[in-house]
């Protein structure tokens, strides 16, 4: 009885042995509305992340590189010459399908931001209740909460970052790279993608 019962809760038959692509989830869960979109977004952030990786390896690349991710591709911000964008997109897209998803997680992500005020506000709202309600014990508690957050935030946002906000680009293809200006007017440059399966 023993085995049938480890036997009736073993889950593992449901996994795969190796990750689940995007198309093929997709596939998977037709129904689940705006499903194809949040995949593609993380797979455009991932090449963002990775583009501006792969710029910034260079020489002369501009120190102040910065990106934003859309659901029809990306913009890169910075002093960046075209070519060298073109070419720095193609390499990033091709070592990320290559193996090296590393590239996908970057320090300066808006992802780290967002996790450092979630943990700023679990941790401030945590010591509100638990210490008492003196001035002193409250500003205590808010600095620790602070101090908490900020050492917490680069390793947390960086899995959020893995596991949450970016994946592997492999159902992306490059359409064009144009120099436009953003929805707010600011010179970019845009790297418009599509997806295939």
């Amino acid at each position: 009885m023993g085995a049938a019962m480890s036997a009736a809760f073993d889950f593992s038959f449901y996994l795969p042995n190796q990750p689940i692509e995007d198309a093929d989830l997709l596939r998977q869960l037709p129904f689940v509305v705006g499903l194809k979109e949040i995949l593609m977004l993380r797979q455009i952030h991932a090449l963002e992340h990775a583009t501006v990786w792969v710029l910034s390896e260079s020489p002369s690349s501009s120190p102040l590189l910065g990106g934003l991710s859309t659901d029809k591709g990306f913009y890169i911000y910075g002093e960046v010459n075209l070519i060298d964008l073109q070419r720095a997109v193609r390499l990033a897209l091709r070592r990320l399908t290559h193996g090296e998803d590393n590239l996908a997680i970057h320090p300066r992500c808006g992802t780290n931001v967002s996790v450092e005020m979630l943990l700023t506000a679990t941790f401030a709202v945590s010591m509100h209740l638990l210490l008492p309600r003196g001035i002193i014990e409250q500003l205590i508690g808010f600095g620790i909460a602070a101090q908490a957050a900020s050492q917490l935030a680069p390793d947390v946002g960086s899995l959020a970052q893995r596991y949450i906000t970016t994946a592997v680009p492999l159902n992306l293809e490059i359409e064009n790279i144009t120099a436009r200006r953003d929805e707010w007017g600011q010179k970019a440059h845009f790297v418009a993608v599509r997806w295939v399966e």
